[in-house]
């Protein structure tokens, strides 16, 4: 549309799109948002609605999709799916009161980064927001989730800082604009959105005025940043976007605190999606995931925090120990620990409650659902063992702020403010007298409809209201002879005459105007309640913390005393000593009638360095190698494990290749996939590391395998900063002659029993190697043409000769060991 046919209207929407092209304007017009243009049609994609036209002269071609703001929520959240930013530019005035063309404005901008609506966020996982600067040696990332206040920054290299990305649930990346191109190369696979930022917003010098001024602080030492360029950018790149695009108060992010790498045991993405910690290898969530079976955690704060420990298990064996002395606590004492459980039931997502309240979003029955979540949290200390030094931070200002909701907020308010009923009376004198005029007048009004029905002889004579001629007198055409002279006709209609009086319009303007300031003044008095609670934000936020780890070591507590896990020796060896191991995933998913099958497992970097694990497909190798590294990750958790006994050698990092999976869209078959992931492992591990490796070679011809497997062992074995705990399952039987030539190279198998012409996999892993891998069985199992299956056996017969040779009399060459 040109300029010289834009209506006023359109001007104003015009006006305020160009101030932000890059998102979706959602343009309030009386009880609708709307979009036009361009963004009508992205609109009408996404949400499925339909795209119409403007039909009012000079706007007539502009093309128009809306929808009701009561559903605004819902639509936000398919936007925000879609990867598209919102800007919501509401009318700023009354339209009654307005003189011409209703004022409008930008309120609120939502990101896939900055949502903090609990309607579409998850409330068992983190909504992080991040940043990242690349250097020259170190490069820096900030992140923080503005749902909750969490703020971290991170100062390593690229391939830790690409670790990080992949790993966290990252919605929204900002990026320096010279950078942008190269750092979206280095992260192929993530599916967030990137936002580029000016580079001026990037510079160091007024990335720390941003920085000191959020913080009101006079230096960048006191956030450890005053040496590190690329995270102190990185961090004033996230300040400056989230106070540009928040447009709320940021009193709940309060703090930053720095993430180091070497304090925690490192998962890459390649070990979370081979271990389906979060989801399956399938791709889909909940059910059959680590986190599934593991969490059982009574809250949303204690289920994020359980995310987080999943993704950053510790590396100090002091620190580890005190969370098992918790565990140990609550399992020493299993009703005391239900009580606790109990008790964190009716405790509400308190973290995220503070973010509602800095951004005053926060309605009046949420403050209750605060005020009764913080009387439980006073409880739970009672409960804890007193050597384990539980403390709550600020009892005094939790009693403070329960006191304060009490003594203002009705036991059952309306969840919206402009519509007044949210206050008790006795808050505010006011308060009550205006709730006296507005009942009182009702009640005036039903006395007045009485006098009147008497004193005219009219029984159905009634009084009403619209909102076109507010309250009036109707009366039926058959009793108009009757009407007064103080009467004063309004409308008539088929039926009847509406008519009001003098007397009936004052009382009227009283009770309206006395509904008008009481709505006005709880709307104020609300405001200044909750600016009143943003002082206790940081009080708030610290309890909510402590709460959320002892519902974790709780609910830790609670699976080990259902599931008979015990607690796990921690030490400095090179050690990882596991009697009696169980799957966790598996032994959940097991029906009532099948016991799981459990398992010894030893390793020592001195003298059982690398297990060759030989057998069957199908008969539990993987399950084996998968077990291992989830004991080993809940022992570092601080939680018990599944087991008899376990010895756990500090890990540094896990790593695993583990499962076939392909990347086609990004140009990776299942080879080249199989190899990057070895290729990262032999690059990055070390002696404190443990290793997984799952048939590798297996993509690619049966020589080209069997070499890669071989010197991978070789290489496993002989490189001395490499030299870590490792099981490796393989199908190259050829491969147990290693265990003769490599000294800390032991073979193992899974037991089997032949039985007439059947096999029985017993998923027991004993020492020894075998050489028949029953995969003619396993292919009859799986409902092969029992023809096939008996022309295979006969293949199978003649190349299992002393001359290799085939039904047809050609021979097969057969490598032997060197």
């Amino acid at each position: 549309m040109t300029k010289k046919a834009q209506t006023p209207l359109m001007k104003q929407y015009f006006d305020v799109k160009s101030k932000h092209p890059d998102k979706i304007v959602l343009f309030r017009m009386g009880d609708f948002y709307e979009t036009f243009d361009t963004d009508a049609k992205t609109t009408s994609r996404v949400l499925g609605i339909v795209l119409t036209k403007r039909s009012n002269g000079a706007a007539a071609d502009m093309p128009l999709a809306g929808f009701p703001h009561h559903a605004l929520d819902a639509y936000l959240h398919k936007f925000l799916q879609a990867g598209l930013k919102v800007a919501i530019c509401e009318q700023l005035e009354d339209p009654k009161k307005a003189k011409g063309l209703v004022k409008r404005g930008i309120t609120e901008i939502v990101t896939p980064g900055t949502a903090v609506n609990d309607k579409f966020l998850d409330s068992n996982s983190n909504n992080y927001l991040a940043s990242w600067i690349s250097g020259k040696d170190n490069s820096g990332l900030a992140f923080v989730d503005i749902s909750t206040g969490e703020f971290r920054y991170v100062s390593a290299k690229n391939d830790s800082i690409i670790e990080i990305i992949e790993a966290k649930p990252i919605s929204e990346l900002l990026v320096p604009e010279h950078d942008d191109t190269y750092i979206r190369s280095l992260l192929p696979h993530y599916q967030g959105m990137f936002t580029k930022i000016p580079d001026w917003i990037c510079d160091t010098a007024y990335a720390g005025d941003t920085i000191m001024s959020h913080f009101k602080a006079a230096t960048l030492k006191g956030f450890g940043l005053e040496d590190k360029p690329e995270c102190t950018q990185a961090v004033g790149m996230i300040l400056h976007y989230v106070k540009e695009n928040f447009q709320k108060h940021l009193v709940h992010i309060n703090a930053i605190r720095q993430l180091e790498p070497g304090h925690f045991l490192g998962l890459d993405r390649f070990t979370i999606r081979n271990l389906e910690l979060f989801q399956r290898l399938s791709g889909e969530q909940g059910e059959g995931t680590f986190f599934w079976s593991i969490n059982e955690t009574q809250t949303a704060m204690g289920s994020r925090m359980l995310r987080q420990w999943i993704y950053y298990p510790l590396t100090n064996a002091k620190e580890i120990d005190r969370r098992l002395d918790h565990v140990s606590s609550f399992v020493d004492d299993p009703p005391r620990c239900e009580n606790i459980r109990a008790i964190l039931r009716s405790i509400a997502d308190i973290e995220r409650l503070c973010a509602k309240i800095a951004s005053m979003k926060v309605g009046p029955r949420e403050l209750n659902t605060l005020r009764d979540s913080l009387k439980a949290v006073l409880e739970l200390p009672e409960y804890i063992d007193k050597e384990l030094n539980f403390t709550l931070e600020n009892i005094p200002a939790i009693k403070s702020i329960i006191q304060t909701i009490s003594e203002a907020i009705e036991d059952d308010p309306v969840n919206q403010i402009t519509k007044g009923g949210v206050f008790r009376k006795e808050f505010h004198s006011d308060i009550a007298e205006l709730r006296d005029i507005l009942h009182g007048g009702k009640g005036y009004l039903l006395e007045l409809q009485e006098k009147e029905r008497k004193r005219l002889r009219i029984p159905t004579l009634k009084i009403s209201y619209n909102r076109v001629f507010g309250y009036y007198i109707d009366i039926t055409k058959m009793h108009i002879e009757k009407v007064p002279e103080d009467y004063i006709r309004k409308q008539t209609l088929a039926n009847s005459e509406r008519y009001i009086t003098r007397e009936l319009k004052e009382y009227e303007d009283k009770i309206l105007n006395a509904e008008e300031k009481l709505i006005s003044l709880e709307m104020a008095l609300y405001e200044e309640l909750l600016h009143k609670l943003t002082l206790n934000i940081p009080v708030l936020q610290t309890n909510a913390i402590k709460v959320a780890q002892i519902d974790v070591l709780s609910a830790f507590a609670h699976s080990a005393v259902r599931e008979q896990w015990i607690r796990p020796d921690i030490d400095d060896s090179a050690v990882l000593e596991i009697k009696g191991g169980r799957h966790i995933v598996v032994e959940t998913l097991l029906p009532p009638h099948e016991v799981f099958i459990p398992n010894d497992s030893y390793l020592d970097i001195d003298s059982e360095q690398i297990h060759l694990i030989t057998g069957p497909n199908m008969s539990g190798k993987s399950t084996y190698l998968r077990q291992i590294a989830l004991i080993t990750l809940m022992a570092q958790m601080g939680s018990f494990v599944p087991a008899v006994s376990a010895r756990i050698g500090l890990v540094d990092k896990i790593f695993t290749r583990v499962g076939a999976s392909d990347n086609l869209a990004y140009g990776e078959s299942t080879f080249l996939t199989e190899m990057i992931e070895t290729a990262n492992i032999l690059n990055t591990a070390t002696r404190r590391s443990l290793i997984l490796l799952d048939e590798i070679g297996r993509g690619t011809s049966t020589y080209d395998g069997l070499s890669i497997a071989w010197a991978v062992v070789e290489y496993l074995h002989n490189q001395p900063s490499i030299a870590a705990r490792t099981l490796f399952a393989t199908h190259y039987h050829e491969l147990t002659d290693l265990e003769n030539i490599l000294e800390r190279v032991k073979n193992y198998n899974v037991q089997v029993k032949e039985y007439a012409d059947k096999v029985i996999f017993l998923r027991k892993i004993i020492p020894g190697s075998t050489d028949k891998s029953y995969g003619i069985y396993v292919a009859q199992m799986a409902g092969i043409p029992q023809q096939v299956v008996k022309r295979a056996n006969e293949i199978l017969f003649h190349l299992s000769g002393a001359d290799h040779t085939l039904p047809d009399g050609k021979q097969v060459l057969m490598p032997g060991p060197e």
